[in-house]
Order: C-alpha cells, then sequence, then structure tokens
C-alpha cells in the first residue's frame, strides 16, 4: 500500500528466498482449493479458549533460523528486527511467493512440506480457507497487543492472531479529474458509467487478497443475484484486471507507477503517502463507499521445523515497537489501542464510518462460486 513517495521497505537483514509458483497454478488452486468452513471469517468474536503451553511447561530454547512466510508488501524495521534477533538469538529469513491470494496458495499446496516456520499475512478473505486445510498450529500470544488482537479473532479458531487490518478501497488520482475538469467517481455504480470507460485497473480476486475483498463488496453491494451483472458492466466498461495489488498500483494507476488508469484499488490508508516533497496534501483520495474491511493475520506453520522461533516471532508482531511502525512501512492500522497514529493518518487515512461486509458463513459457503463466476466474467 504505497505510492509515488516510498515504497515498502525491505531491510538487508531479512533474508530472502525465491518461493514462486506459476500464475496459472495459483488460480487454479484459488479456484478449485476452497473448503468448508467450520469456524467463519468474521474479524470478530472471543479470544481462542485454547491456551498456549503451560506456565509449568519448560519453554523450548530459542536460537537457529526462523522462516517467515509473507506477502510482497511485508516491511520490518532494520533496527528492529536486529534488536529481536540479538535477543532471541534467532535468524529471520523470509519467503515471499507474492500477493496475498498467491500467499495463501502457496501455503496449501506446501502444507506436506511448508515453506517456513510461521506466516503473516493471510487475511480474513482467505483465512477460512488455510484453516480448514490445516495449514497452521494453534498458538495463542501473551504480547502486549494480544488482547486487542482477540478482539479480531476467527470464531471458533485458535491457530491465527490479528496483526493489522484496513478497508480495501478504490483510490482515485484527484489531479487527474481536475485537469480533465470532470467530476470523479464516488461509487460502485459509477465505475460502470460511460464517462469512466478505460480509466479502472483492479488487481484480481483469484490472485490477490485485496481482489477478493473487492469481489466480496461488490457481493455485498449488489446482491448474489446481481453482482454478476455489474462486473458484466465492468468488464463492457473496459476495467482492467492485473494479477496483484503493486501490479495495479506500481504500473498503471497515474500516481503510483506513472500508468494510464486514474482509478485503483488500493486502501483508505493510501492517499497520505502521496503527498508530494514539499506539498501539504495528499494527491490521491479514497472513495469510502466502496470499502471492504481487511484484517491480516499470523500463524505458526503446522509442521515447522522452528516451532518456538515461530511462536517468538508472533509475539514479536504484536510487540508495541513493531505495532507502533505498521503504519508508516505497511501503511495499515495496527490492531493495537495504544498505539498513536501519525498525524497525517488522522487527517487523510480515515476508515469507511459502515464498510461493506458479508455474513462470515456466506463467505464461507459462496467463495468458491462466486471467484469461478468472476472468472468466467473476466477472462469472457
Amino acid at each position: 500500500m504505497s505510492t509515488t513517495t516510498s515504497t515498502p521497505r525491505r531491510t538487508d537483514r531479512v533474508r530472502r528466498r525465491t518461493a514462486g509458483a506459476a500464475l496459472l497454478a495459483a488460480a487454479t488452486l484459488a479456484l478449485t482449493a476452497c473448503a468448508a468452513d467450520p469456524a467463519g471469517e468474521s474479524p470478530s468474536g472471543p479470544p481462542s479458549a485454547n491456551p498456549s503451553p503451560s506456565d509449568t511447561e519448560t519453554p523450548a530454547p530459542l536460537g537457529g533460523t526462523v522462516t517467515l512466510v509473507t506477502h510482497d508488501s511485508f516491511a520490518v524495521d532494520e533496527a528492529l528486527l536486529a534488536e529481536f534477533e540479538a535477543s532471541t538469538g534467532l535468524t529471520v529469513e523470509q519467503v515471499a511467493p507474492g500477493d496475498g491470494g498467491a500467499l495463501v496458495n502457496q501455503l496449501i499446496l506446501t502444507k506436506a512440506n511448508p515453506l517456513g516456520d510461521v506466516a503473516y499475512g493471510v487475511d480474513n478473505t482467505f483465512a477460512s480457507r488455510a484453516v480448514a486445510e490445516g495449514v497452521f498450529a494453534p498458538y495463542t500470544s501473551t504480547a502486549p497487543a494480544a488482547a486487542d488482537a482477540a478482539d479480531f479473532a476467527l470464531p471458533g479458531d485458535d491457530t491465527l492472531t490479528a496483526i493489522d487490518y484496513s478497508d480495501v478501497c478504490l483510490n482515485i488520482d484527484d489531479g487527474f479529474f481536475a485537469d480533465a475538469g470532470t467530476t470523479p467517481p464516488a461509487t460502485l455504480e459509477d465505475l460502470a458509467d460511460a464517462e469512466y470507460a478505460g480509466l479502472t485497473v483492479v488487481p484480481g480476486a483469484t490472485t490477490s487478497s485485496p481482489g477478493l475483498a473487492f469481489l466480496l463488496a461488490t457481493v455485498a453491494k449488489f446482491g448474489e443475484d446481481g453482482w454478476q451483472d455489474y462486473w458484466r458492466s465492468l468488464v463492457a466498461n473496459d476495467v482492467k484486471v492485473v494479477p496483484g495489488w503493486s501490479d495495479a498500483y506500481y504500473t498503471d494507476f497515474t500516481v503510483g507507477g506513472g500508468g494510464d488508469r486514474p482509478i485503483v484499488l488500493s486502501y483508505a490508508s493510501s492517499p497520505p503517502f502521496t503527498v508530494p516533497e514539499g506539498g501539504d496534501e495528499p494527491t490521491t483520495s479514497a472513495l469510502l463507499d466502496t470499502c471492504f474491511r481487511q484484517v491480516e493475520y499470523a500463524g505458526v506453520l503446522a509442521g515447522a521445523k522452528n516451532p518456538a522461533g515461530a511462536q517468538a516471532l508472533v509475539d514479536f508482531l504484536l510487540s508495541e515497537d513493531f505495532q507502533a511502525g505498521i503504519a508508516e512501512s505497511m501503511y495499515v492500522y495496527p490492531v493495537s489501542t495504544a498505539v498513536e497514529l501519525p498525524a497525517e493518518w488522522v487527517q487523510w487515512a480515515p476508515l469507511a464510518d459502515a464498510p461493506l461486509a458479508l455474513d462470515p458463513a456466506a463467505i464461507a459457503e459462496g467463495r468458491d462460486g462466486w471467484l469461478r463466476e468472476w472468472a468466467e466474467i473476466v477472462t469472457g
């Protein structure tokens, strides 16, 4: 979630290894690997009733390498990570298969021989699939922000810990519409208007977690029997669909990548990062009537080679220092209520008052079919 002024920072202390998969395989799995969801996907509910290992047990010693499997937008302050490594004796490596959708697909494909020890970036649109597939092992953190994270817990699940959240919304290039002398769009319906033909780019629902969030937003807005016609109208209006959020924002968006599309699917928290050097206000706006609330989780991977290190890393993601840096490093809201948000966020990155939402059971039941229908509509 970034803009022209900066990109999510990659630290030299995070060793990266390539673990990508072909986009076709990712899309195929996304359309066929959906499983029943006994727990639901609501970003609310009681904390897990299954405790972490008893305080009477001897904690496993820390040390060695702990591998974090995450999406491309994960970023951490170099000095903060170095401090974590020094205090624990752990060495953190990173595997980044792609966007959030590709991340979940790879976690499922490799669950018998996991890519690492802990995963971060599984969101509430894909989480139940990974949980149902047995990707994660139980763990309940006692880190400072754990109580706040529990407010976003998946009901009945004791494996995933909420780390951050944001609203997936359409963003627009304000300067483009001002220069053109046209009224910018404000609603989902506007995107299908001929006035905005060829101006919108979005990540795909089968390959991107923001893309799936946008699909769910349209289902919530137009209903199970109406969203298909809406997407047909978007296709007829020359919407561009690309594999991931980074592709949309950094390649095709007029602000983020110098492309030719002034309407992009991004986040409510994106505009503050488009304030130009020496400027005093963003060059983009989020359309808050188009938003879907997204929550990102971390979890210890079942079959992890370093489960103790994985648990320590989950605790680190909930630590006060890491939570305090989330807004400026990854452009999302920390779950910790103790964090003071940057002043520009208070002014330029408000959350939606009433984000579009679906019942968790409806998402679990309908997601597979919606993805199939969506792919058929978009590919023609």
